[in-house]
């Protein structure tokens, strides 16, 4: 299931954001990547800085936690620090999956779920498009600042190569109370209509009996 986020981050948090990266320094982003995704990777990432890290990600985490897209279409059981990745022309990221156990410098978890959030406006750079493949064909996504996407971590993807300007992203990486994709997908869906109906009709048998399917699927599917 792919869903993007529209106005994860407002404009106060993303200037916050721009102020803090401001002249930090960057680094080789192949430094972080595994064997087979450091053949195809032509990125830069933050320099490690517990001090500015930890701000940034107070900052995202702070949205992320609150909102009901991921507490609901993600069901997130860890989140990882984010990392901030920067491309200038020339640089791209060839089609690979992301690592499927995160963590090697803390608690090693695993990548259920991908998460992109864009920190540069569109007409900004020329380029860059998150290209992922889906059932239904590869999905090009270039959002506006602020917003975020999600999607499977098993999902091919790559960055289309940057030709002007610059290409600011926010990345992280989530291990999920369920597994299963597919699954995450029916109970999100499923949620969608649990909602409409305590909205609307609250004491009604039908909205009990989808409000106990919805818990005791989550309940039956969950693994941590």
């Amino acid at each position: 299931m792919l869903l993007t986020i529209p106005a994860l981050l407002n404009a106060a948090q993303l200037d916050k954001i721009h102020e803090t990266l401001a002249g930090a320094p960057f680094v080789d982003g192949t430094l972080s990547a595994g064997f087979a995704a450091a053949r195809v990777k032509r990125n830069e990432e933050l320099r490690p800085d517990p001090e500015r890290v930890q701000r940034l990600n107070r900052i995202l985490m702070a949205s992320l936690g609150h909102h009901e897209t991921v507490r609901f279409g993600v069901l997130p059981y860890r989140v990882a620090d984010f990392i901030f990745a920067r491309y200038t022309p020339g640089m791209a990221y060839g089609e690979h999956v992301d690592d499927p156990i995160m963590g090697m410098t803390g608690p090693r978890f695993r990548s259920d779920v991908s998460m992109t959030v864009f920190l540069t406006e569109p007409d900004r750079y020329d380029g860059g498009a998150l290209a992922i493949r889906t059932p239904f064909g590869t999905q090009e996504i270039k959002l506006p600042a602020g917003d975020a996407v999600i999607y499977p971590s098993a999902s091919l993807h790559r960055v289309t190569e940057v030709t002007r300007g610059e290409r600011l992203v926010a990345l992280t990486w989530i291990q999920s109370y369920v597994r299963d994709p597919a699954r995450r997908e029916l109970l999100y869906e499923l949620n969608l209509a649990r909602e409409q109906l305590l909205k609307q009709d609250p004491k009604a048998d039908a909205t009990a009996y989808v409000d106990r399917s919805y818990a005791n699927l989550v309940r039956m599917w969950s693994d941590f």
